[in-house]
């Protein structure tokens, strides 16, 4: 069978699904002047500029090469604004904190709030929360949302409390945080409650 599907561009990400499924959307026919009103109204949205942390693993790496993570071994080689130039391995946040560990480092940071819920938005990390909570983002009706599992029914009117969207989905109450610029603040507070205990890397299981 031929399945027929379609590829909605974005000026920075896009869609794909099938064609069926585009019925179901919010996704309107538009003539050339307004696609280009509004495709050029998103471009103008998208900072100039943008901000990211990565860490590098520098120095005698040989004898700890086993203890690094397998994910990413390239060298890569670095030099600052500052004109120091660095030459290691890149190690992605998500798996410093497991790194650490294996070096016997005992001052394991945590994952900021901020940072995570990037994470979770791009795809990139899942995060295990205390009492059994997990957070992942999850696509529901072709759109990418950011999900908590694992709670329990009396867990839902504090969830919801704050500020958690709870929806039925094909008979089954599924909580979401919302995507909106409240969603790192109310990943913070859930992560106040329900502390950090593990991060997957969902990037290296895709």
């Amino acid at each position: 069978t031929i399945e027929h599907r379609v590829r909605l561009l974005r000026p920075t990400d896009e869609l794909r699904f099938g064609l069926d499924a585009l019925a179901e959307t919010h996704w309107l026919p538009a003539d050339r002047r307004l696609f280009c009103e509004l495709w050029q109204a998103e471009v103008a949205a998208v900072p100039e500029l943008t901000t990211s942390t990565f860490h590098i693993v520098t120095g005698l790496l040989l004898p700890i090469w086993r203890r690094l993570p397998d994910h990413d071994c390239q060298v890569y080689r670095i030099q600052t604004d500052a004109g120091e130039r660095i030459i290691g391995r890149h190690i992605a946040p998500t798996l410093v904190a497991t790194m650490l560990r294996k070096l016997g480092i005992d001052n394991v940071p945590t994952l900021a709030p901020e940072e995570a819920w990037t994470g979770l938005v791009e795809g990139r990390i899942g995060l295990q929360l205390a009492d059994g909570l997990v957070l992942r983002r999850s696509r529901v009706m072709n759109d990418y949302r950011v999900e908590l599992i694992g709670f329990t029914d009396a867990m839902v009117p504090r969830l919801k409390a704050l500020g958690l969207i709870a929806e039925i989905i094909s008979w089954k109450l599924r909580l979401f945080i919302p995507t909106a610029e409240q969603g790192s603040a109310m990943l913070a507070s859930l992560l106040d409650r329900h502390r950090l205990v593990g991060v997957t890397d969902r990037t290296a299981a895709a």
